[in-house]
């Protein structure tokens, strides 16, 4: 079962790609569209501590929320994202530019994740469809990888 988890900038085209395949109801578990820091607190596990020290999207904090929302579903894999569409940077760090993503799958024993730029700059709309198709590929990887049983990208 997949749980996806696609917060801020896939803005729910992660689940939507899911569930326009016939027959998702027996694959797809669940999933949360979380866009502001406060409903991570009330639905992904969040402590006000974790909201304070937020410093942007990364590998480790796509990681925790996977992590969380695996669990709290029940899935086998839970896919997170978050990154900054654009148009314009949020900060002054890499991960606060335009075009960035952080990825990650969580699985019973593992989290395989990643961090990506699309080179779209700020293209928010076309950002969006690309961190989609990045963290869907990367779902499919971590599937597949589970399938051969290689435990490659664990972290």
């Amino acid at each position: 079962m997949i749980g996806p988890f696609d917060p801020i900038a896939a803005g729910g085209i992660i689940s939507a790609s899911l569930l326009s395949v016939p027959g998702a109801s027996k694959f797809y578990r669940g999933g949360l569209t979380l866009y502001t820091l406060e409903s991570r607190i009330q639905f992904a596990g969040w402590t006000e501590e974790t909201r304070n020290n937020y410093s942007g999207p990364n590998k480790e904090v796509v990681s925790g929320l996977a992590r969380h929302v695996r669990q709290s579903l029940g899935s086998t894999y839970c896919l997170s994202e978050s990154g900054t569409a654009g148009p314009g940077a949020s900060g002054k760090s890499r991960e606060r530019t335009p075009d960035f993503v952080a990825l990650a799958v969580a699985t019973q024993d593992a989290v395989v994740a990643e961090e990506q730029t699309t080179g779209m700059g700020g293209d928010r709309e076309q950002n969006m469809v690309e961190f989609a198709r990045l963290g869907l590929e990367l779902l499919r990887k971590t599937i597949v990888r589970n399938a051969d049983g290689l435990e490659e990208g664990k972290i």
